[in-house]
């Protein structure tokens, strides 16, 4: 079984600084809550890694069918509950394609092997919400 860990380091106020895959990476609070808006906040990050995640698994697929994309983009929207702890109740990923002539059945078999099989961050959220997706082409002459 493989292991990963992150260690963050308070910085001051209420930023902190943490290293991912040798990257350095500043988390924040908005200005209103103490922060100082130095860097994103950390449930952001949930969003980021759903959209990462299926993303690249999108492309391999696509790549390994032969699909030739223009362009590819990938939303994730995610609902915050009102009480505290705020959290997620529901995510959705929209998955939006440029390109000419894009099978669309090749584009929903990339997709649903990425949300079904592949993506582990998806994986892990559709254990404690529901997470919906929807497909976007955009025909480019």
């Amino acid at each position: 079984m493989s292991k990963n860990e992150i260690k963050i380091s308070w910085k001051d106020t209420m930023a902190f600084e943490g290293k991912l895959n040798g990257h350095t990476i500043i988390i924040d609070a908005d200005e209103k809550v103490g922060g100082t808006d130095r860097g994103p906040r950390p449930k952001g990050f949930m969003l980021l890694s759903l959209a990462g995640c299926t993303a690249m698994d999108v492309v391999s697929i696509l790549k390994k069918m032969r699909v030739e994309l223009i362009d590819f983009d990938v939303k994730v929207s995610g609902e915050l509950t009102e009480e505290h702890p705020k959290q997620y109740n529901k995510m959705h990923v929209t998955y939006e394609f440029w390109g000419k002539d894009l099978p669309m059945a090749k584009l929903e078999k990339a997709v649903s092997l990425s949300e079904d099989r592949y993506c582990g961050v998806s994986a892990v959220y559709k254990k404690v919400m529901p997470v919906t997706s929807e497909i976007i082409v955009h025909e480019v002459k």
